[in-house]
């Protein structure tokens, strides 16, 4: 049988491959497989095989060939990063923005001059990459010149991008190329009060993945397979959920997994509240919340939401916190990580979202607003795990549309908001597709998504 495209989601423990057809209009999804990912192998290709053979079998097919095969990855950890700039609402801010919204898992943020303490963490944490911003361009200079040479110095076999002050670019990256590093400079992250601009960095970040992901134990072979770069999976979300604000405006995606909630949102806002705002925010949004996960980080959603307060709901809660699975045995174990979910979902919105603050200033009291504003956003897409394949999916999303109401100083969605679910688990595959072909693969996650 021959294929047009195989997309191959490398985790952190599974590996999806998914199959696909092309045509001139769009690409048509024909099967998924998965196997487990063989990071701790040494060698990712050995689940990426594993998955095809399982593929064979669901296609009831002996022999497969295919045209393409692309890849994106969280596997080996992720894009281990550290985030350094002069003020931390301000370059800090944006340079973290840019680092998620490109699929980095930042360990570790500073503000100002580097000092010993944070030298020690950066050497412990090992990161895979250092962003270094600072100064709105022609602002101040001193601080990020002092970080590159600190940076310079440091012992790390590890690439560099600077996103600060445009004014000493070209001094900061004669400092760090003398160290032998590899060094990106691109447009500052925060050129000017009240003006973010992360998408060159944003660029350069799963450019540097796709080059040093080779590096990560058990991933060295992946390009004697693939046939484009490998990007971070979180990346390939985020392109997903900007394919949907082309065609349906506004939107944000959440996906409630294991041991986080990852939550991307596409939006400008009420133009209103825009006007309220103290400080920028991005457009395209990304937050991962490392405490929210209904498998692993289980126990402490239980303690989050009060084990007293679960143990009114659920009898014998200690059984049901032993025995947690993805795979619930049960429809009372099924009831109980869909509760666990429910909580997950609440509390990731709402940390996206801002908020509407009252200060008293010279003319008394106003409103002024921070943060993301979602009250613009005009669908919810539901992926990944239990929002993707359980029962309880609708139920689970219809709460969103209570949130405003319950919250009514925080900046979330409406209730008429429009509810859809990615049933086929292929947004992130569909991001990756856009590659090859973005008005393609744009019109493949909009008919694959299940909608009301």
């Amino acid at each position: 049988m021959k294929l047009d495209v195989l997309v191959a989601e490398i985790g952190s423990t599974t590996t999806v491959l998914s199959a696909f057809t092309s045509s001139d209009s769009d690409f048509r999804l024909i099967g998924q497989s998965e196997s487990s990912t063989t990071v701790s192998d040494g060698d990712v290709t050995i689940g990426i095989n594993a998955a095809l053979d399982s593929l064979k079998d669901t296609l009831a097919e002996r022999k497969l060939d295919w045209d393409t095969l692309l890849a994106c990855s969280s596997a080996a950890g992720g894009l281990k990063m550290t985030v350094h700039g002069l003020v931390y609402d301000m370059t800090v801010r944006a340079a973290k923005e840019a680092a998620l919204g490109a699929g980095g898992v930042i360990k570790h943020v500073t503000a100002g001059k580097l000092g010993k303490s944070d030298i020690e963490r950066i050497l412990e944490i090992q990161p895979k990459l250092i962003l270094l911003a600072g100064g709105v361009d022609y602002g101040e200079s001193d601080t990020v010149l002092f970080n590159s040479n600190v940076v310079a110095r440091l012992d790390i076999d590890a690439p560099v991008i600077f996103a600060g002050n445009c004014a000493v670019a070209s001094e900061a990256e004669v400092i760090l190329r003398s160290s032998s590093k590899d060094v990106y400079v691109r447009e500052n992250v925060y050129p000017r009060i009240d003006d973010l601009n992360v998408e060159p960095t944003r660029e350069v970040i799963r450019q540097v993945f796709s080059e040093h992901i080779i590096k990560a134990p058990g991933m060295e072979k992946i390009y004697s397979v693939v046939d484009r770069e490998v990007i971070p999976t979180p990346a390939a979300v985020m392109i997903a959920t900007e394919l949907l604000s082309d065609r349906f405006g506004d939107v944000m995606m959440v996906d409630i997994g294991g041991a986080t909630t990852d939550v991307d949102s596409v939006t400008d806002g009420d133009p209103e509240i825009q006007a309220k705002l103290i400080s920028p925010e991005p457009r395209s949004k990304r937050t991962v919340e490392g405490d929210l996960g209904v498998y692993i980080n289980a126990r402490h959603v239980a303690d989050s939401i009060g084990r007293s307060e679960l143990a009114k709901e659920f009898d014998m809660l200690d059984e049901l916190m032993t025995n947690v699975s993805p795979f619930p045995g049960s429809d009372r174990q099924s009831a109980f990580v869909s509760r666990l979910a429910s909580h997950c979902l609440e509390m990731a919105v709402r940390r996206h979202a801002g908020r509407i603050r009252r200060v008293f200033g010279s003319t008394g009291r106003i409103d002024v607003a921070e943060g993301k504003d979602l009250t613009a956003v005009k669908m919810i897409v539901g992926t990944g795990g239990i929002l993707a394949r359980s029962n309880g999916s609708w139920e689970l999303l219809r709460r969103v549309k209570t949130y405003r109401r319950r919250f009514p100083q925080e900046l979330l969605p409406n209730h008429d908001i429009q509810l859809a679910i990615d049933r086929e688990y292929i947004a992130a595959a569909c991001g990756v597709l856009s590659m090859l072909d973005k008005e393609a693969a744009t019109r493949t996650l909009a008919s694959a998504l299940e909608i009301v």
